[in-house]
């Protein structure tokens, strides 16, 4: 027996009318463009909010029910509040109250207790701050006993484990979140180790711990830490081979080419996107394709192999054309126009074009949602740059000015390092009043 028995959303279930779990998710999809926002729904997700085990959706999520239902409530759709699911640190407030840690399982611990610490534990914080910093618990109990076999309790807090990490790094960056990331993933690999009750347990657990090292890998490569990264990332594809997952596959290879691409390694940039596209070959995802021809586009660049980089860019505007499809992967819901202007930024700018590359990030600024302000900053951040390098240091400075402003709540070495390259090109024109300003503000932060 489940240690959670979920409650199935009888009233979800009633809002879908005659309408197909497959079409259903399209209505969402459809909704979720109106507004600007990326969800990666399909017959599934529906399933799984039908059944009850999405207690209650995630902020992208509820954006878009709340638009298809104006005047409703998440209640009035059927889910439970927030803090019933998330604990008492769902409540925001100027001084949030941290969870006390849990009690250790007793000698036999039931499947219910230890669902409910990973749950606590994955799913405490209701911010960066918090999130990292009132995590203070074992998750495993005594670390000299191997957990129990996972039952799908477990399986789902994994999962939910890797939204809540997304959601925290797309509002504040990934330095606040690395560290405390990895004691969720150590969880998910010795769940994983000590067997599930069944086999669709352990397909989703594999699924699970391989896409929470991509984002543990994530935080670490954007927060510095290449080794590191290169390590999860590594893990994350060990983890797809073992299970056979060709999508798992395809995320760990597209991160994996972005992380050779920051490091200076464009060739292996570009073979770990090529890989990356034949795991993906069979999936159905155009919008996957179009991310992994901008990976190899950025490979392309950096060897300074124009015509390559052109026909990859252009296979990834033609991939990308092609619209979303219910096989595109919930991870990519940062996947937009937003971010595609933002990859092409970055291959002008390898290949010197930097007016041109300023042109791409300033639509990538502009196109991008507020609620993923860490790319808000960060495509700002490639603005700056790119102004700078194009001879117009007072909008570079201008540009940088507002990417302080966002550094208030986001916390990125990314960029935050990227910033302090564009300060340095600006010195010689520190005589302009705006670049001045820019200078002392930065200097000072």
């Amino acid at each position: 027996m489940a240690a959670f028995p979920h409650s199935p959303n009888s009233t979800f279930r009633r809002l879908r009318g005659q309408h197909s779990p497959a079409e259903f998710a399209a209505l969402v999809r459809r909704a979720a463009k109106e507004i600007g926002e990326t969800v990666s729904c399909d017959a599934r997700y529906i399933g799984r909010v039908e059944s009850g085990e999405i207690r209650c959706p995630n902020y992208a999520y509820e954006r878009v029910f709340l638009h298809m239902y104006p005047g409703r409530t998440l209640a009035d759709l059927g889910f439970s509040p927030r803090e019933s699911v998330r604990g008492r640190s769902a409540h925001r407030g100027p001084h949030p109250v941290p969870i006390p840690p849990p009690p250790p399982p007793s000698p036999s611990p039931s499947s219910a207790k230890e669902s409910d610490v990973l749950r606590r534990a994955f799913m405490a914080g209701g911010s960066a701050t918090v999130a990292a910093a009132t995590l203070g618990i074992t998750l495993l109990g005594d670390s000299r006993r191997p957990p129990a076999r996972a039952g799908e309790s477990e399986a789902a807090a994994v999962e939910d484990a890797v939204r809540r990490i997304r959601l925290l790094d797309d509002r504040h960056g990934a330095d606040a979140l690395y560290r405390k990331a990895s004691e969720p993933l150590r969880t998910a690999y010795a769940l994983l180790d000590a067997g599930a009750t069944r086999q669709s347990t352990e397909d989703r657990l594999h699924a699970g711990a391989g896409e929470l090292a991509v984002s543990v890998g994530w935080l670490a490569h954007d927060s510095g830490r290449f080794d590191d990264a290169r390590s999860h990332y590594a893990e994350a594809l060990a983890t797809a081979r073992v299970a056979r997952d060709a999508g798992l596959e395809a995320h760990a290879f597209s991160n994996m080419s972005f992380l050779a691409r920051d490091t200076g390694r464009a060739r292996e940039a570009v073979r770990a996107a090529q890989a990356g596209r034949r795991a993906a070959s069979g999936l159905g995802s155009p919008r996957l394709l179009s991310l992994l021809a901008l990976r190899e586009a950025g490979g392309w660049a950096g060897l300074d192999d124009r015509r390559a980089c052109e026909e990859s860019l252009a296979r990834a505007h033609r991939e990308f054309s092609r619209g979303p499809a219910e096989a595109d992967p919930e991870w990519m819901s940062f996947f937009g126009e937003a971010e595609l202007e933002s990859l092409e930024a970055r291959c002008w700018s390898a290949l010197g074009e930097h007016a041109r590359a300023a042109r791409h990030a300033r639509r990538a600024a502009d196109l991008q949602d507020p609620h993923f302000a860490r790319n808000v900053a960060l495509y700002t951040a490639e603005l700056t740059g790119d102004l700078a390098r194009a001879d117009a240091p007072d909008e570079a400075a201008w540009a940088g000015g507002r990417v302080l402003d966002l550094l208030a709540e986001v916390q990125s070495t990314r960029v935050r390092s990227m910033l302090a390259r564009t300060a340095t090109a600006l010195v010689p024109h520190q005589r302009s009043p705006r670049v001045g300003a820019f200078l002392a503000r930065h200097a000072s932060a």
